[in-house]
C-alpha cells in the first residue's frame, strides 16, 4: 500500500476534516469528503439509491456488529434501501469493517495493503481508507479498521455522519436528507486518539421527567436495556465511552440484568456515581435498608463488606470503573464521627474485596475516588489512596471548577478526573429545567481543567439527558480534543453543530441565536428568577425581557424557513427553550410592574396582573406542546419539571404556582379615563441601541485598544473588553484573551492559558472625572472562578496610575465552610459573578500622574492586574455618588476610541 496522506476527521462535523501527512502534526481544515455527484475519482457509497454492501467478520466484537447493523440502517435512512451485511468479502460488500486482530484485517495487513502501525498500540483509534484489489474478486474496498473495538465502532459511526446521519437523529429527531448517489473521496481518514481516557455522562435527578418519559415509552418504572441501548448508541456516535446510570429511583444493575450485559456488548464502560461505591447502586441499599441496617461503616462493616463484595462479583470481567470510598446515605455528608482513619480503612478493605472477588491485584481493576464536597476535606487533611486510583475532582455544581492538581499532584500515576454539572439539585435552587450553561463558560472551564493535567476521566451531569443536547456534544467533543477550538473561534463549534442538524445555509443564524440564548440563560436559571431579580427603575427588566422577545422573533423567522421535517428538531434544540425562558422573563417582569403600580394605587396594575396570568398559562401550553404535540408526542413526559413556585432550594412544592398578583378595584367611570398602559415610564431616559440586534452579537466585539470614557449620572461604567491599553505578561506564552459573551452583558478578558505566568500583565481603562471628585468606589466584576490554584484565594490589584494599588482577594470565601456556604458561596456561584468594591482616592498626585497624556480629555488611567490564574474580568463601575446597583451593573457610560492610539 502506498503512503497516502492521512486525513484527521474532525469529530461531529460531517464533511469536515483535518489533513496531515503521516509524519506531521500540522493541520489544515478541508471540506467535503463526500459528494452527491458521481465521480470516477471517488469511492461509490450509493448509486441510484442502492448502497454498497458491508462486510464484517462474525467473530469480531459484538459491539462492532451492532454498529455495522446501525450503519446498514443509516444507509436506509439516506437512500431508502438498507445496506446488506455479510460475513465474507465479495464483489457486492465493498465496505470492510474490523478490529486490528480481525482475520480479515490481519489478511490485509499481511498482504501489505493496510499499514498496521497506524493502529497498533493505539487507543480507540480508527483508520478509514480505500484499498485497491483487497481480496480476490474485489476491485476496491473502503476499509474501516480499529485499534480496538471502540476504535472500530467510532469509525463506523464516522461513516454514518459522512452519509448525513446526525448522532442526534433519534434523541433530537434530526431528519436525514435523501441522497440517491453518494461517494467519498479516496484517501485515508482518522480522528486520532482521544485526549481523555474515560468520557461520558451521568443521568441524574431523573424524576419526574426521564422517569415519566420512560414509563410512557416503555411501560417500565425503571430504565431497562431497551432504553439504555439508545443512550449507549448516542454516546458511541458522539465518541463517548462511559456512563454513570440514573440512580434516584433506579438501580441499573438490579432493575434489569440485561442492562450491564448490553453495555458491555455495545462497548460502553459503566461506573457508579460519586456516592455509590463498589459497583452498587444506591437503590439496592435503600430498598432493603430495613434488612441491611445503617449505612455506617464503623457500626455495620460486616453487612457493608458483603454488599460491596456482591457488587464486584457481579461486574467481574467487564471494563467497568469501580468507585471506592464512601459518603453518607443517599449522597449525604459523612457522619460526624467519620474521620480520615475510618475512610482509609474503608478503602483498604474495599481493595481487599476487589482483589478477592476478581482474583487479580486490585490495581488491575480501574478505580476512582471522588473528591466531592466534604470528601475533598479528607484529601486536604492528608488522606491519600493507592497510586493506581484516579482522583476525581468536581465543579461547584454550577460550572466552576473547585480544585485542580498542582505540579506535584499531577504526577499521581492514577491520573485525575473531573465531574462537571449542567444539571443540579441543591442550594440555592435546583437547576433542572433548561440548559443555562453559556457555551464559553464550559469551554473556558474545561480548557482550564485539561491544561492542569486532568485527562483520565471526564463525566458530565446531564440530568434527564434532554434538553442538554448541545452541552453534551460540546463536552464530549472537548474530551476528545480539548484544544480544537480557541476563544477566538469557539463559536465555530455551535455553527458546525447546527450545520449538521439543519444544513449549511441555516447554520450561522442558528448558532448566533443559540449562542445568545445560552448567554441570556446564563444570567440566571429559571428556578432562580423572581420579580426582584432585575431593576425596574433603570429599565433593566424591560431590557432583558426585550432581549428574549427580539431573539424569539428571529428564531420564529428561521423556524418558518425550515423544511417541515426539521421543525421538531429546531423546536427541541432552540425554539422551545427560548420561548419557555422568554415567557418566564415576561411573566416575572409583568409581576414586578403589577406590584409597583399597585403600590402607587394605579389601576394599570390590573393590566399587568392580566399579563402575568397570560404568561403563566402560556408556560403550561408550551410544556404541553413539548410533551404531547411536538414529534407526535414522542417525548411525552420529558418536560414535566416544576419551575414556578420555588421558595427554598428544592422543588418539593406540589405544582407550578401563579406568582402573587395584586389588583385594584375599579369602577366603570375609571375605565373611561384609562391612561396609556404602556411601561414607557420605566424606560431609560436615553435608551441606547439594544445590545444584541439582528446583526450584532459576539461578532461585534473586538479586542480594540484606545477606549476612553466619560462620566454619566455620577458614575463611569465600563465593559471589560473596552480597554485603553494592555500589558502582556513578561514571560511565558500567556496573552490577554477576549472571551465573547462571557458575563451578563458584553464579554470578558483573561490571561490564557491559565498555566502561564502572570508577571506584568495588566489592563488599563481611561476615563475622566469631575474636578471636585476626590475619591471613588470601584466595583470590579469578575467571573465566579473558585480558588482552584491558590487555596487562600485568588487576587488582583486595582488602582489609578500615580496612586497606590489595592490587592483584592475575591474568592477566599467561595467555599463550603459552614460560615460561607449558604450566605456567600451558593448565592454567588449560582449567579456566576463576583463583585468586589474598593475605595480609591483621586488625589492631586493621581491627576498629575495622568495629565501628561497628550491629546486626550480622559486623563485618568485605572489599572487592573491579575496576581493568580483564572481571573476573568467582566465589568468595572467607578462610582462617585450616582451608581444604583443593578443585576447587569448598569449600562456602559459614553465612550469613544482614540483612533490615533
Amino acid at each position: 500500500m502506498t503512503h497516502s496522506p492521512i486525513h484527521l476527521l474532525r469529530h461531529g462535523i460531517a464533511g469536515t476534516l483535518l489533513f496531515v501527512t503521516p509524519f506531521s502534526l500540522s493541520a489544515l481544515d478541508h471540506k467535503g469528503i463526500t459528494s452527491e455527484t458521481p465521480s470516477p475519482d471517488n469511492f461509490t457509497l450509493i448509486a441510484n439509491s442502492i448502497p454498497t454492501g458491508i462486510c464484517v467478520a462474525s467473530d469480531d466484537a459484538k459491539g462492532v456488529g451492532i454498529a455495522v447493523n446501525n450503519l446498514a440502517d443509516d444507509f436506509g435512512r439516506v437512500c431508502g434501501n438498507k445496506a446488506q451485511v455479510s460475513g465474507n468479502p465479495d464483489g457486492k460488500s465493498k465496505i470492510i469493517v474490523g478490529t486490528i486482530n480481525n482475520p480479515l484485517i490481519l489478511e490485509l495487513v499481511k498482504a501489505g495493503k493496510l499499514d498496521a502501525s497506524q493502529l497498533k498500540g493505539k487507543t480507540e483509534k480508527y483508520v478509514m481508507t480505500t484499498i485497491s484489489n483487497p481480496f480476490p474478486g474485489m476491485d476496491e474496498a473502503l476499509v474501516i479498521a480499529g485499534s480496538d473495538r471502540r476504535g472500530t465502532i467510532y469509525g463506523v459511526y464516522e461513516l454514518s455522519e459522512q452519509l448525513g446521519v446526525s448522532p442526534w437523529y433519534d434523541w433530537a429527531d434530526v431528519p436525514v436528507r435523501h441522497r440517491s448517489d453518494l461517494s467519498i473521496a479516496r484517501g485515508t481518514y482518522t480522528a486520532g486518539e482521544p485526549a481523555v481516557r474515560y468520557r461520558g455522562i451521568f443521568l441524574n435527578d431523573e424524576a419526574p421527567c426521564l422517569t415519566s418519559w420512560v414509563k410512557n415509552t416503555y411501560g417500565t418504572g425503571y430504565g431497562d436495556h431497551r432504553f439504555y441501548s439508545r443512550v449507549f448508541e448516542l454516546l458511541l456516535r458522539l465518541r463517548g465511552n462511559f456512563l454513570w446510570p440514573a440512580m434516584w429511583g433506579w438501580a441499573f444493575y438490579a432493575d434489569d440484568p440485561d442492562n450491564a450485559r448490553t453495555a458491555d456488548e455495545m462497548g460502553i464502560i459503566i461506573g457508579t456515581s460519586h456516592h455509590e461505591p463498589m459497583a452498587r447502586n444506591h437503590q439496592e441499599w435503600a430498598r432493603h435498608r430495613k434488612d441491611y441496617g445503617a449505612w455506617n461503616y464503623s457500626t455495620n462493616r460486616t453487612v457493608l463488606d458483603r454488599f460491596f463484595a456482591e457488587g464486584i462479583r457481579r461486574m467481574k470481567g467487564s471494563e467497568d470503573v469501580v468507585t471506592i470510598g464512601m459518603r453518607g446515605d443517599g449522597d449525604e455528608a459523612m457522619s460526624a464521627e467519620a474521620d480520615v482513619k475510618l475512610l482509609e480503612s474503608v478503602i483498604a478493605n474495599q481493595r481487599k474485596i476487589i482483589k478477592k472477588e476478581t482474583g487479580r491485584s486490585a490495581s488491575e481493576t480501574p478505580q476512582v475516588w471522588a473528591l466531592y464536597k466534604e470528601v475533598l476535606d479528607y484529601y486536604d487533611a492528608g488522606m491519600r489512596v493507592p497510586d493506581d486510583v484516579t482522583l476525581l475532582l468536581c465543579d461547584d455544581n454550577w460550572g466552576n471548577v473547585r480544585r485542580l492538581p498542582n505540579d506535584e499532584e499531577r504526577k499521581h500515576p492514577g491520573g485525575w478526573g473531573m465531574y462537571y454539572h449542567v444539571d443540579y439539585v441543591g442550594a440555592p435552587r435546583n437547576s433542572k429545567l433548561l440548559n443555562c450553561t453559556p457555551i464559553q463558560n464550559m469551554w473556558e472551564q474545561m480548557t482550564l481543567t485539561y491544561d492542569y493535567g486532568v485527562d483520565r476521566l471526564w463525566i458530565l451531569n446531564v440530568g434527564d439527558l434532554k434538553p442538554m443536547e448541545y452541552p453534551i456534544t460540546l463536552f464530549l467533543d472537548m474530551a476528545w480534543n480539548p484544544h480544537r477550538h480557541s476563544a477566538a473561534d469557539i463559536l465555530d463549534h455551535p455553527r458546525d453543530f447546527f450545520a449538521q442538524q439543519f444544513g449549511e445555509s441555516q447554520a450561522a443564524e442558528a448558532a448566533r441565536i443559540f449562542n445568545l440564548l445560552c448567554k441570556y440563560n446564563g444570567r440566571g436559571t429559571p428556578e432562580m428568577l423572581d420579580r426582584n431579580t432585575y431593576s425596574l427603575e433603570d429599565g433593566e427588566w424591560q431590557r432583558v425581557t426585550d432581549d428574549y422577545a427580539r431573539l424569539e422573533a428571529e428564531a420564529l423567522r428561521q423556524y418558518l424557513t425550515l423544511p417541515e421535517d426539521s421543525r421538531d428538531a429546531y423546536m427541541q434544540l432552540i425554539l422551545f427553550p427560548l420561548q419557555l425562558m422568554g415567557n418566564l422573563y415576561e411573566m416575572y417582569y409583568s409581576q414586578a410592574m403589577n406590584h409597583r403600580l399597585h403600590s402607587l394605587g394605579l389601576p394599570e396594575a390590573n393590566e399587568w396582573a392580566d399579563r402575568t396570568e397570560r404568561c403563566f398559562a402560556r408556560d403550561a401550553e408550551l410544556m404541553h406542546t413539548y410533551n404531547k404535540v411536538m414529534s407526535n408526542g414522542k417525548w411525552d413526559g420529558m418536560m414535566t419539571q416544576k419551575h414556578i413556585g420555588y421558595t427554598s432550594w428544592n422543588d418539593s412544592f406540589e405544582r407550578d404556582t401563579l406568582p402573587e398578583i395584586r389588583r385594584i378595584p375599579i369602577s366603570i367611570s375609571d375605565l373611561s379615563d384609562k391612561s396609556d398602559l404602556s411601561d414607557s415610564s420605566e424606560k431609560p431616559e436615553n435608551p441606547e441601541k439594544p445590545e444584541n440586534s439582528k446583526n450584532s452579537g459576539s461578532s461585534s466585539i473586538r479586542p480594540l485598544s484606545g477606549y476612553q470614557f466619560s462620566p454619566s449620572n455620577g458614575c463611569v461604567i465600563i465593559e471589560a473588553p473596552h480597554i485603553y491599553s494592555t500589558t502582556e505578561p513578561e514571560k511565558g506564552n500567556g496573552r490577554w484573551t477576549l472571551l465573547p459573551d462571557v458575563g451578563r452583558t458584553l464579554g470578558a478578558l483573561a490571561v490564557m492559558p491559565y498555566t502561564a505566568p502572570l508577571d506584568g500583565a495588566s489592563l488599563s481603562y481611561s476615563l475622566s472625572l469631575p474636578a471636585d471628585v476626590d475619591s471613588v468606589k470601584v466595583h470590579v466584576i469578575v467571573k465566579s472562578t473558585l480558588a482552584f490554584s491558590r487555596l487562600e484565594g485568588h487576587r488582583y490589584k486595582v488602582g489609578f496610575d500615580g496612586g497606590e494599588s489595592i490587592t483584592v482577594n475575591f474568592n477566599s470565601d467561595l467555599n463550603e465552610a459552614p460560615e460561607n456556604i449558604y450566605d456567600i458561596f451558593y448565592p454567588t456561584v449560582a449567579r456566576r459573578v463576583v463583585e468586589k468594591t474598593v475605595t480609591l482616592p483621586v488625589s492631586p498626585a493621581v491627576r498629575n500622574a495622568n495629565s501628561a497624556e497628550a491629546n486626550t480629555d480622559c486623563p485618568l488611567l485605572l489599572t487592573l492586574s491579575p496576581l493568580d490564574p483564572g481571573i476573568v474580568f467582566e465589568k468595572i463601575v467607578i462610582d462617585f455618588g450616582g451608581y444604583r446597583p443593578s443585576y447587569l451593573f448598569g449600562q456602559e457610560s459614553p465612550c469613544h476610541r482614540n483612533q490615533s492610539y
